[in-house]
């Protein structure tokens, strides 16, 4: 499954079958160094605008955990009390012209048009996933596609792509996938009675033993199906662990928070 990315844009058979088998993909050495230095600055300005927009946006708590909306866009702070550490930005490709053209970034939509089996494609969603050293708290176990169900006829058809910024080890709180979890469609969630347990997968669905960490180097690409369960441990390293997950579809339907049909340029 841990592939070392060549020129060709477009998945190989082999890294088609692998995908569609286990759920998941990842290709090493996609984006150089330097690039990588390029991008996150740019993160980190789109971070801090996000930041400063929260002042005039509208503030919530679930499960004490604070949320802001600002326009269509939602900031999600972490978990310790009072903390101004943002932890998730959805959608973000407005926050930084290098966003918007990261999106459209040929290595990232060949691939997707590989897994979708068509020459159009538009965008669903983003985010910024930010887990700053020591401080940057864990996912829990849960699919994307319970989450999109109620505003997408074609759930199946949403391939999520992280890039990783940094390296993402063991230690930094990397990605992890159930092997082949996507394999049995939308999965119940949880009933422990909070208000976002509903989010989370039932443990009872699967094995936490078939967990496979998507320990990669920075500048990989990790492709992952919608209904694959995953997850992510907290960050217990020095070290901060960013990423942007990106959410392609089909053509010609419109985004999941903006309601904007945003088609990538062929």
């Amino acid at each position: 499954m841990l592939q070392q990315y060549s020129h060709s844009h477009s998945l190989s058979e082999e890294e088609l079958f692998s995908y569609r088998e286990h759920g998941y993909l990842i290709r090493t050495g996609v984006f150089a160094e330097q690039e990588l230095q390029d991008l996150r600055e740019v993160v980190e300005a789109a971070v801090s605008r996000a930041h400063s927009q929260t002042a005039q946006g509208n503030t919530y708590f679930l499960d004490n955990k604070r949320f802001v909306d600002v326009g269509d866009m939602t900031v999600q702070y972490e978990h310790q009390a009072n903390s101004d550490t943002v932890r998730v930005i959805e959608p973000v490709q407005h926050l930084h012209p290098g966003l918007e053209e990261l999106v459209f970034d040929r290595r990232i939509v060949e691939p997707v048009k590989s897994i979708l089996g068509t020459e159009g494609v538009s965008i669903w969603t983003n985010k910024l996933n930010l887990k700053r050293g020591r401080e940057g708290s864990g996912f829990g176990w849960h699919q994307d596609s319970p989450y999109w169900v109620h505003d997408s006829d074609h759930v199946d058809l949403l391939p999520n792509v992280y890039l990783a910024f940094d390296d993402a080890t063991r230690e930094n709180g990397c990605l992890k996938v159930i092997d082949r979890s996507h394999l049995r469609g939308c999965l119940p969630g949880t009933s422990d009675g909070t208000q976002l347990g509903g989010f989370f997968t039932d443990p009872g669905c699967f094995e936490e033993s078939d967990e496979v960490l998507m320990e990669a180097p920075a500048g990989s690409l990790v492709f992952f199906d919608p209904h694959s369960i995953h997850g992510s441990a907290p960050n217990e390293s020095d070290l901060p662990r960013r990423a942007i997950v990106m959410t392609y579809q089909p053509a010609g339907f419109p985004m999941l928070k903006t309601g904007k049909i945003c088609n990538v340029p062929v």
